[in-house]
């Protein structure tokens, strides 16, 4: 089985957002699924998805302090900066953490750990909504 679609997110303030619900909401045919791979890839350069915690929003907040100050805004030597002083930083931000996700698929279910969850990483500070692209692959 195949199952291919493009959903939006919500907008969501930048940041580091646990989106793993709002994921499995709009693509209820994961349940069908015994054994495969789920794939996310996000259709921007300025925001990102990881995995992580999903359980203590202190390391989400922990995660924007870290490459806030690991690739700060307003430095003297970004010439893209078109957008605003979050330009640039949201690009190389997304670089670091990546555009896409492939996690296995169980019974059903995702198959992570007991405390991860699915990340958006919003590195922008007036963002709309994310568009992604979902891919299930599997037996039933």
């Amino acid at each position: 089985m195949w199952v291919q679609r493009e959903v939006k997110l919500r907008p969501y303030p930048r940041g580091f957002h646990l989106v793993t619900e709002e994921i499995i909401r709009q693509f209820p045919e994961i349940n069908r699924v015994n054994v495969g791979v789920f794939h996310v890839f996000i259709k921007h350069t300025s925001a990102s998805l990881t995995i992580n915690e999903n359980a203590d929003p202190t390391v989400r907040q922990d995660f924007e302090q870290f490459f806030n100050r690991c690739i700060p805004e307003n430095e003297p030597y970004y010439i893209h900066t078109y957008e605003g002083p979050d330009d640039l930083p949201a690009h190389l931000k997304s670089s670091v953490l990546g555009s896409n996700l492939t996690i296995p698929v169980t019974n059903g279910h995702l198959n992570m750990g007991t405390w991860q969850g699915i990340y958006l990483c919003e590195h922008r500070n007036r963002a709309s909504g994310r568009s992604l692209v979902l891919t299930l692959m599997g037996d039933s």
